[in-house]
């Protein structure tokens, strides 16, 4: 786009079927336009002219002015936006994130048709538009006949990117990300993920010339409220923590395999994806004293139809972390001798992996899943299990952490063996840091107390 616009006076050519041409350069690239009278060529200029004036900037390529050029590419239709949104960044997406956004894409694309239209098969039009219209390593076979009737369907329906300006539009889209396809309501943390897709794809929109601000930004819409604090009762204190880790060990099968795997959610505070990562050369485990872990990555289930190799699992860095990020974690003494006797009794896998499954792959999460399902059953009381006590696997870094805070480490410290945020840490567990502020309170108020007992003893001498 450029300013730099010039124009020249209407040039008349007889012998032409449009002989009055408006002239004009922008950037000094030469731009013309053929009439048929001097009257319509006197009104194109015109208009050109005040859209110089106004100070909208010129296209290089076409050499409309941008609301002129806006106009042409709002005749695109949402569909048509979202195969070129994921067309650009497909190559720099990783597979899970690929899957995630055509999840959201298909639940708001089917709510962004023309008044009145609505597919006679909703699960066929969402099927055809998950696996096919947004997974572009789908798009170089052609789509089964149902879902090609269906995908046919929406092409002629979908709405044109201009009407992404009307609010109740917007609203639409919005009111249907946080409904599943049954109609019930889809879970907070969802709505928001999809809501972020959508905004993505408008914010490309606007780099793109297709709005001047995102429409989102002024809409009045309110986002289903997400609790994201950790609930207290449901994280288990070190003696529930032991109970688990000792009912795990004591299952038949993978159980002994998955007590150290367990272990290093808790002791460590990682995510089941860099535990599943852990590798021999990340483990410094010394016979005495405490060991370290050097965390360098994690391995995430993507799924065969959304990676570029064909394979099922992605491994990818730490979380919002650079490529080559590692982040070191002390472990105490106790777990160092866990993973020492871990790895005497099971090896390792031929690259270094200390958690693998029968077959030498990666820890599957529905098999260690299972697993904590059963160890919960064996170790936990029908009160404790009916208050949600360490439901997920997740629950143990949950508690690795709030331990930590209960036990006075610095919360900064917390969130940098965490492998998260400050912000994120006070977000997530402000009913631990409560007890922290406490202390802290305790440490001052001491502190206080001793300089005023110095200051009255300087003060009698």
């Amino acid at each position: 786009m450029s300013y730099n616009v010039r124009f020249w006076d209407i040039r008349e050519r007889p012998d032409r079927r449009k002989p009055f041409m408006v002239r004009w350069t922008v950037d000094g690239r030469e731009k013309s336009e053929s009439f048929m009278t001097a009257g319509l060529a006197e009104s194109r200029r015109a208009r050109l002219v005040t859209a110089a004036r106004d100070g909208e900037p010129f296209d290089l390529q076409t050499g409309l002015p941008a609301s002129e050029l806006r106009a042409i590419k709002q005749r695109t239709t949402w569909y048509d936006l979202v195969h070129e949104y994921l067309d650009q960044r497909w190559d720099r997406t990783p597979g899970n994130t690929r899957r995630t956004l055509a999840d959201a894409f298909a639940t708001i694309t089917p709510a962004l048709v023309l008044p009145g239209a609505a597919y006679s098969e909703p699960r066929v039009l969402r099927r055809a538009l998950y696996s096919w219209a947004f997974n572009k390593h789908a798009w170089a076979e052609e789509p089964k006949e149902d879902w090609c009737r269906a995908l046919d369907w929406m092409k002629r329906n979908s709405l044109p990117v201009s009407a992404l300006t009307e609010a109740d539009v917007l609203r639409r889209a919005l009111d249907a990300l946080c409904r599943k396809l049954d109609g019930k309501k889809a879970a907070a943390k969802t709505a928001r993920r999809k809501r972020a897709a959508f905004s993505e794809v408008l914010n490309t929109a606007v780099e793109k010339g297709y709005f001047a601000e995102n429409p989102l930004g002024g809409l009045r819409w309110n986002a289903p409220a997400v609790n994201e604090e950790v609930d207290p009762a449901a994280v288990p204190n070190p003696a529930q923590v032991a109970r688990l880790l000792a009912a795990v060990a004591r299952r038949r099968g993978r159980g002994p395999h998955l007590e150290a795997f367990f272990g290093c959610m808790y002791h460590a505070a990682m995510r089941p994806a860099e535990v599943i990562h852990l590798r021999f050369e990340q483990c410094d485990l010394p016979e005495t004293g405490w060991g370290m872990l050097n965390l360098s990555g994690g391995v995430v289930t993507a799924g065969k139809d959304w990676t570029d190799d064909g394979a099922v699992h992605e491994v990818h860095s730490l979380k919002r972390r650079a490529p080559t990020a590692t982040r070191p974690v002390p472990i105490p003494p106790q777990f160092v001798r866990v993973l020492r006797a871990h790895i005497d009794c099971f090896g390792v896998a031929a690259d270094g992996r200390l958690f693998r499954n029968q077959a030498g792959n990666y820890v599957d999460p529905s098999a260690y899943g299972m697993t904590w399902a059963r160890a919960r059953e064996d170790a936990l009381t029908h009160v404790e299990l009916g208050s949600g006590l360490a439901k997920r696997p997740y629950g143990l870094r949950h508690a690795g952490i709030s331990f930590w805070l209960y036990s006075g480490v610095d919360p900064a410290e917390c969130a940098r063996r965490a492998g998260q945020s400050i912000e994120i840490l006070f977000r997530h567990y402000a009913k631990f840091l409560d007890g922290v502020r406490e202390q802290a309170n305790r440490l001052i108020e001491q502190s206080m107390e001793e300089w005023d007992r110095l200051s009255r003893g300087e003060a009698t001498r």
